[in-house]
């Protein structure tokens, strides 16, 4: 491949990446051409996308940027994948189908996450974490708690000092009747 035709591809592989902070690197090669369409099919559903390209173009269009260290070890042909969600929710999404034997040969290699390389293994921890809304239907829940306990012991010394009133009060109208 000339030089030229290089500088063009990666330009264009720095524009389609540019803005893009998290993603993952996966190896698809092997995969067959309708298991390829249902993979592309299903990532799109979740707004997620999926660049095959050569790792030394690759390297070449993210250099300088927060993507630059998912290529650092990486070797040979893959897919780039990023979008979703969240880098959980894409973790998530690419342990799944890794795991999914209809896409045998697909394979999460690594990636970068805030600026820093992720491995293969790294990748599945990342998917075991709680999503961004996992994580914000827990911190909302530990907020209320607090509230809720809070409300509890106030209401429940009212209650415990209404009810001695009550039977004070009672108590009072019977000598007074008798």
């Amino acid at each position: 491949m000339s030089k030229f035709v290089k500088d063009l591809i990666t330009k264009d592989l720095r524009n389609r990446l540019e803005g893009v902070e998290d993603a993952l690197v996966v190896d698809v090669i092997g995969l067959q051409n309708d298991k390829n369409v249902a993979l592309r099919k299903r990532l799109r559903e979740k707004n997620i996308h999926l660049l095959v390209v050569k790792n030394s173009l690759a390297a070449r269009a993210t250099e300088g940027t927060r993507l630059a260290p998912a290529f650092a070890s990486a070797s040979g042909t893959m897919a780039v994948i990023w979008g979703g969600e969240d880098i959980i929710s894409l973790a998530k999404e690419v342990v799944k189908i890794a795991d999914d034997k209809n896409f045998a040969p697909f394979t999460p290699k690594g990636g970068v996450m805030d600026g820093q390389g992720l491995a293969a293994d790294q990748v599945r921890a990342v998917s075991k974490w709680p999503s961004r809304l996992e994580q914000m239907s827990i911190l909302s829940g530990q907020i209320l708690s607090v509230g809720a306990k809070l409300s509890g012991q106030l209401l429940s010394g009212g209650s415990k000092l209404a009810s001695q009133i009550k039977k004070k009060s009672e108590e009072g109208g019977e000598e007074a009747a008798g």
